[in-house]
């Protein structure tokens, strides 16, 4: 036995071994039970707009399959005007009573006097009770008109009476104390506001005590200071709408959005916000209570998503390095060991102790470029080794921090530009200074910049458009509806690989010269790297990223045959 088949044969056992790693993760991930969850001040707006209580505003939502509340932590402003507390500064204070003890400069609080208790212990600034005009006021040398005030009490207590689910927004100040009360006894999991959670930086581990209930990760929004409280927390995974956002989007479109988040991406509180219009809102929870119910998401209190990573995901090692080795072996040489050697120390820079993932993404989409079968029997290898690649992937990189999304998959770029110029570096022929010589004085023709410029283009294109956050300028109007009609009918493919699957018959059985036919085929290697990126996405469950993948192999394969006997009759009708 030669080289290369030990080194296959080591792949393909060590993906047999790797394959029941993933069930721990697979069955962790199962989407829902979710929870819709309304923002409390934009509930509580729309109750006084109507002449409405809270609670008969909840019922109301309740009937539309919302059973979840954000009760936020006020500040003093707030409790000022809803008539709790009088706030006034020193200035105010020393007209209406001349002969009062009051300091210049300083802001007066009247309330209850338990009121005021708490809020003096709520602050690290100094402050004085002092008596006057018949009442109790709190006095403290700064503006605290935006200082942290406490929550709702009444309002959370029957909440929770009713049996809603109530998640607590605390507010964070500088000057605010971390060991009383961060978030009322009845709230089950807490959404923090802002850029950083509540105590960052300094008073994350006395937070992380007191808390002691989940904590909501919002995607997009990165918190400085989660990751730290989410080593001793539940995370459960939070999905929202800006509101200037929801207001460009019909209620149907808003509800397919947060469906997709539910069902494609793991996440399991669903965070909304009501439209202006209240028809229009009560259009948006009809069809996302339906879309729930058609996708069998149920509707209930969030569960835990932790699980213990199986100890045969280190199996995935050896299949890894075999790949490395059998890439080694299949580039021209003396360029197979440098190249390898140099994507290992490429892995190790961007990811560190997560390079296995990385260089799996990078070399196993090229590996099957390099058998050189003939006809679709290479596109077919290109595709079994990427799989391969895809179970090393998923095995080593599965990991709670990550299918949370807290630690997401580094170098997802190098996904889609690695394995298309390894492929190229595998046409170079072995005699290659000859060949690049002959490269260097070939004359050049228009057609073929032209089709080199679209190549790159699309390489580049593939690259922009990468991840979920691509600029909506490189997504045209009619690829969006296009979307949208394939994500109702099925688990939309990626396009990127439907193009890709979709050139490789057009390369593989159509007479073109070898140049044009190589150049073909890098481009289907950025689809095989789009494999192995559509499952670097950890937070997505590991049974619609293949269904993805399949749609894609399978639509990309018909449209590619398609396109082949197009060409052979317009190539028929040209001779002619």
């Amino acid at each position: 036995m030669d080289a290369k088949s030990l080194l296959r044969l080591l792949v393909g056992l060590s993906a047999l071994l790797s394959l029941p790693a993933l069930w721990p993760r697979m069955q962790a991930e199962r989407p829902g039970p979710v929870m819709l969850v309304m923002d409390g001040e934009e509930v509580i707006e729309q109750a006084r707009a109507q002449g409405k209580s809270v609670l008969e505003q909840m019922a109301f939502y309740r009937s539309l399959g919302v059973e979840g509340f954000a009760i936020y932590e006020q500040p003093v402003r707030s409790w000022v005007n809803r008539g709790r507390l009088t706030y006034q500064p020193a200035q105010t204070l020393a007209l209406l009573y001349p002969e009062a003890p009051i300091r210049p400069g300083w802001f007066y609080l009247s309330g209850p006097p338990d009121w005021l208790d708490r809020l003096a212990a709520l602050w690290t600034i100094p402050s004085e009770r002092i008596q006057f005009g018949g009442r109790s006021w709190l006095a403290t040398p700064v503006n605290v008109e935006f200082f942290p005030a406490g929550y709702d009490l009444e309002l959370a207590q029957a909440l929770k009476a009713q049996g809603y689910y109530l998640a607590a927004r605390p507010l964070d100040h500088p000057y605010r104390r971390y060991d009383g009360m961060l978030v009322p006894p009845e709230a089950s999991v807490v959404i923090f506001t802002g850029l950083d959670v509540l105590g960052y930086k300094a008073h994350l581990e006395g937070v992380a005590e007191r808390l002691e209930r989940p904590i909501a990760w919002i995607e997009g929004s990165p918190q400085r200071g989660f990751t730290e409280l989410a080593q001793s927390l539940p995370v459960r995974r939070l999905f929202s709408i800006r509101p200037e956002w929801q207001d460009k989007l019909a209620p149907a479109e808003t509800a397919d959005k947060f469906v997709l988040a539910a069902r494609e991406r793991g996440h399991q509180l669903l965070y909304l916000r009501p439209y202006r219009n209240p028809t229009e809102t009560e259009e948006f929870l009809k069809a996302l209570r339906h879309d729930l119910e058609r996708s069998r998401i149920p509707i209930g209190e969030p569960t835990g998503r932790s699980f213990t990573p199986s100890p045969l995901r280190h199996a995935a090692w050896v299949g890894v390095l075999a790949g490395l080795g059998l890439l080694a072996l299949g580039l021209p040489q003396p360029f197979g060991i440098p190249v390898a050697g140099l994507l290992g120390l490429l892995a190790l820079g961007v990811a560190g102790a997560q390079a296995g993932p990385l260089l799996a993404a990078m070399v196993f989409p090229a590996l099957g470029f390099l058998e050189r079968y003939t006809g679709l029997r290479l596109w077919l290898a290109a595709v079994v080794y990427a799989l391969l690649g895809v179970v090393f992937l998923a095995a080593l990189g599965s990991r709670p921090e990550s299918v949370l999304g807290l630690e997401p998959f580094r170098g997802v770029s190098l996904t889609l530009l690695v394995p298309p110029l390894l492929v190229a570096l595998s046409f170079l022929p072995r005699a290659y200074r000859p060949a690049l010589t002959a490269l260097y004085n070939h004359p050049l023709r228009l057609g073929e910049v032209g089709l080199a410029l679209v190549g790159l283009a699309l390489v580049g294109l593939a690259v922009l458009r990468r991840g979920n956050d691509a600029a909506p300028s490189l997504v045209p109007e009619w690829e969006l509806q296009l979307r949208a009609f394939l994500q109702d009918v099925m688990v939309r493919p990626r396009f990127k690989e439907i193009f890709a699957h979709a050139l490789a018959p057009i390369a593989l059985l159509l007479p073109w010269p070898t140049w044009l036919k190589n150049a073909l085929l890098v481009l289907v290697a950025v689809g095989m790297g789009s494999i192995l990126n559509t499952f670097a996405h950890y937070h997505t469950p590991l049974s619609i990223s293949f269904f993805r993948v399949l749609n894609g192999l399978l639509l990309g394969l018909l449209l590619g045959l398609v396109g082949v006997w197009a060409m052979q009759r317009l190539r028929q009708w040209w001779l002619r």
